[in-house]
């Protein structure tokens, strides 16, 4: 059996967290684990500047609302569907994606969890598990699958390096550079011809 591994934001979604950064003009929020590969420093640099500027969790939703799927992934994420079992594998949060899950066809997430205050701020959030991506795909070994997986960004390289089979998608000049052995998809054509190929390999 094959299972493929899909990072969610900037593989399948834009960037939830830069979507707020658009809304608000707040240039700090832009930031993303493409550039800041520590997952912890990225999130409570992020709550800190939601705390200074009075933001909370109706503003990072709504941000998240107003998304939609990057052009020609539904087709993509069918097409692959109907080849893999196939897991979105997220260092995002189930309360931001439900609203982008739902336009996507409700595909099986593996994420994290928010965790608000009485006054609807986020007072901080909940992994997983420790480690959640390369884990997940050792879960997925550990019950025989054979495992294809793709992400752009340096929080998806404990998942690429246990995967059978790994790509990046579209990542920035920085993670190609850093990581120069994974090869690079530069479109969804590119991607499904690399996902096909592999299943083909497995027999």
């Amino acid at each position: 059996m094959h299972i493929a591994c899909l990072d969610f934001e900037g593989v399948l979604v834009p960037e939830i967290w830069v979507g707020l950064a658009e809304r608000t003009g707040i240039a700090e929020l832009r930031a993303t684990t493409r550039e800041i590969p520590d997952y912890h420093q990225l999130m409570g640099m992020r709550l800190a500047v939601m705390r200074e500027h009075g933001l909370g969790f109706a503003d990072i939703r709504a941000a998240a609302d107003q998304l939609d799927p990057l052009p020609g992934a539904c087709e993509f994420l069918e097409w692959l569907r109907s080849e893999y079992q196939v897991a979105i594998v997220s260092d995002t949060f189930y309360e931001l994606a439900a609203p982008l899950l739902e336009k996507l066809g409700q595909p099986m997430m593996l994420c994290h969890r928010l965790t608000l205050d009485p006054a609807g701020a986020i007072s901080g959030y909940q992994l997983r598990q420790p480690d959640p991506k390369r884990k997940a795909v050792q879960g997925f070994k550990s019950m025989e699958y054979q495992v294809v997986a793709t992400g752009d960004s340096y929080n998806d390289i404990p998942m690429l390096e246990e995967a059978d089979r790994a790509w990046f998608f579209c990542p920035p000049d920085n993670v190609v550079r850093d990581y120069p052995a994974f090869p690079v998809a530069r479109s969804y054509a590119e991607l499904k011809a690399a996902f096909a190929g592999a299943k083909r390999d497995f027999g």
